[in-house]
């Protein structure tokens, strides 16, 4: 299987998510705020019981880069950037908190591509299994760069441009990691990390803020979905 064009796939749902932004289509980022949720189940399953166990049973040293993979996007989207969060952005902002906000996404963004090369690597079975982990929360994360673009004031391209950069680096992930030793060697305990943290500490407290039943309800969904798509890629055979 070619990791590029699952990459390409995944890079799709950030410019939809993006579109629904700049296009202002409610609906639309009704459905996506779901994507979080249930993403949120699907990513820590896949994290826990696939990543970091293949991870850690190819190499000792796995452990490291998986803190190293959490450590880095915490450093990237909470400490060098003032403000992020997953979702809708409904706060005025400046043009500069847009700018830091789309540079410590582009480095996340990057070990989506990075995750889905080290699956394909492993094996088909596991390379599906994250590629559907990257793609189920891309919307929400196009929402969230397209949103903060608008909110510090720049234009409806730019926003939906700034969704596209996040997919392209997605590509970019992919690309360096079919050619990068140490990306070889480590890619896939340090996307164990990544995924890790995308989910428990982005996409979970994003919907403990909200009320309602539709959002505990849709984790526990994920989390349930990610065992039964296991069992269908189990069953399909693939390797």
């Amino acid at each position: 299987m070619n990791a590029l064009y699952f990459a390409l796939m995944a890079a799709a749902g950030n410019l939809l998510g993006g579109y629904a932004v700049v296009r202002h289509e409610r609906r639309s980022l009704a459905v996506i705020d779901l994507f979080l949720a249930f993403a949120a189940g699907f990513m820590i399953s896949v994290a826990l019981l696939e990543v970091a166990p293949k991870a850690i049973e190819l190499r000792n040293d796995a452990p490291v880069f998986i803190v190293a993979g959490y450590l880095a996007v915490h450093l990237a989207q909470h400490v060098l950037v003032p403000h992020f969060h997953f979702g809708e952005e409904t706060h005025k902002l400046s043009p500069g908190q847009g700018v830091t906000a789309l540079i410590g996404l582009l480095l996340h963004t990057f070990f989506d591509g990075v995750a889905i090369a080290s699956g394909f690597l492993v094996s088909g079975h596991l390379g599906v299994l994250l590629f559907l982990a990257v793609f189920l929360h891309k919307l929400p994360e196009g929402v969230a760069m397209a949103s903060v673009m608008l909110a510090g004031g720049q234009s409806r391209g730019r926003a939906l441009g700034s969704a596209a950069l996040l997919g392209l680096a997605t590509m970019v992930g992919v690309l360096l990691t079919e050619v990068s030793a140490p990306l070889v060697d480590h890619g896939l305990a340090i996307s164990a990390g990544v995924t890790i943290y995308v989910a428990a500490s982005n996409l979970v407290p994003e919907l403990q803020s909200r009320r309602g039943w539709r959002m505990p309800v849709t984790f526990f969904g994920g989390a349930t979905a990610f065992f039964l798509t296991r069992l269908l890629v189990e069953v399909a055979g693939v390797k």
